[in-house]
C-alpha cells in the first residue's frame, strides 16, 4: 500500500534528507569499519559507498526537483525533468561501474529512424534492469521513454517526484485493474513524438523460477491452455501480459517495437545473493532487436509476441552464465 501523495512529500521526503545527514555523518565510520572487516573483495567498503553516493544524489535530485517546481510549468519543462533523470542514471551507472565492478555488452539495433517513436518490450531479471535500460535510452540513445512501473517505486522520494511529473504510470501488482491499466498504458503511447519511447515490462515483474510457475498455473486457471503450454516450453521467461503491450502498439501503430533480452544478473534473487555477487565479475549481456512498424502483423498479434518472447527466451539459454541455470521448480 503506497501513501497517499501528500503523506509521501511530508514524511518520505525529509526523512530522505535525514538519513542523508545520519550516513554522512556516519560516513567516517562506515569506510573505517568497511577497510578493517573488509577481505579480498571489500564488499562492505563497496557497499557503504553505493550506500553514501546514492542517498547524496537522492537529496541533490530532490533539491533539483524543488527549484524546477518552483520555476513552474515553462516551455522546457518536461526536457528540464528528461535531463536531470539522465544525469541521475548516469551517474548511478557510472559510480556502479567503478565500486561494484558493472559492465554491460550490448547487441544493438538501434540505427532506427531517429525520426519515429519506439515501444520498448523488455523482459524483467535482477535488480536494476530498468535503470540501466531507462539510462541507455535517455543518455545514449537521446530518448524520452514514458515508463510502466509498479506503485510501489514512488516509496523513493526522487524517484516519486521526477517520475510523477513526466508522462508515466504507475499500476499496481493486482490482476483486477488490468484493464485500467491497458487503457492508461495506451493513452502513454498515444502521446509518443519521434523522440519518445515507451518502455514496458510485459511480464509484469521480476524472473524467479516459483513466479514462471505460478504465472503457468494462473493462465490453466484461467482457461488460456494454448498460452499455458507455450509458456511451459520458455525457461528462462514469465508469460508475457498482452493486453497492455497491443494496447500500445495499437495506440501508436507509427512506432517501431524494440524487443529486450539480458541475463547476467537472473540469479540475483536475495540480498544475500546480491552480497555474494559483489564485485561483479561477469558483464550484464543484453540483445536487443528492432522490428519496424511495416512489419507488425494486423492480426494474430498475441501469437506474434508469444513467438518473440520465445526467442528472447532461447537467447537467455544460449547466453545465460553457467552458474545461473538454476533447477526449475515442477509446474503441476
Amino acid at each position: 500500500m503506497v501513501p497517499p501523495r501528500l503523506v509521501r512529500r511530508l514524511v518520505l521526503v525529509p526523512l530522505m534528507f535525514a538519513l542523508t545527514i545520519v550516513v554522512g555523518v556516519a560516513t567516517p565510520l562506515l569506510l573505517l569499519i568497511g577497510l578493517v572487516a573488509s577481505h579480498g573483495r571489500h564488499r562492505f567498503l563497496r557497499v557503504a559507498v553505493i550506500g553514501v553516493t546514492w542517498t547524496v544524489m537522492e537529496c541533490a535530485a530532490l533539491l533539483a526537483s524543488f527549484a524546477l517546481w518552483i520555476r513552474g510549468r515553462t516551455s522546457d519543462y518536461d526536457e528540464r525533468h528528461y535531463a536531470l533523470c539522465g544525469w541521475f542514471l548516469r551517474h548511478v551507472y557510472a559510480v556502479s561501474a567503478r565500486v561494484l565492478g558493472l559492465t554491460v555488452e550490448i547487441q544493438e539495433p538501434l540505427n532506427a529512424s531517429a525520426d519515429r517513436p519506439v515501444i520498448v518490450l523488455s523482459r524483467h531479471a535482477g535488480p536494476g534492469d530498468s535503470f540501466l535500460i531507462v539510462h541507455y535510452l535517455i543518455n545514449v540513445y537521446g530518448r524520452r521513454p514514458r515508463i510502466v512501473m509498479k506503485t510501489t517505486l514512488q516509496l523513493d522520494p526522487t524517484l516519486d517526484v521526477m517520475f510523477n511529473r513526466l508522462p508515466n504510470a504507475f499500476i499496481t501488482g493486482s490482476a483486477a485493474p488490468r484493464g485500467e491499466a491497458a487503457g492508461e498504458i495506451g493513452r502513454l503511447a498515444a502521446g509518443l513524438d519521434s523522440r519518445g519511447a515507451m518502455l514496458i515490462f510485459p511480464e509484469g515483474g521480476n524472473f524467479t523460477p516459483h513466479r514462471r510457475v505460478r504465472a503457468i498455473r494462473r493462465l490453466r486457471r484461467q482457461g488460456d491452455h494454448a498460452e499455458a503450454r507455450r509458456a511451459g516450453r520458455m525457461k528462462n521467461v514469465l508469460p508475457p501480459h498482452v493486453a497492455g503491450t497491443l494496447a500500445a502498439i495499437e495506440a501508436a501503430p507509427m512506432a517501431d517495437v524494440i524487443f529486450v533480452a539480458h541475463t547476467g544478473a537472473d540469479d540475483l534473487l536475495s540480498a544475500g545473493d546480491v552480497w555474494r555477487e559483489i564485485p561483479m565479475t561477469q558483464p550484464l549481456r543484453a540483445r536487443w532487436w528492432r522490428v519496424p512498424y511495416e512489419e507488425i502483423p494486423e492480426t494474430d498479434r498475441e501469437r506474434w509476441l508469444y513467438d518473440w518472447w520465445a526467442t528472447i527466451d532461447a537467447w537467455i539459454a544460449e547466453n545465460r552464465p553457467e552458474s545461473e541455470a538454476a533447477p526449475q521448480p515442477r509446474e503441476s
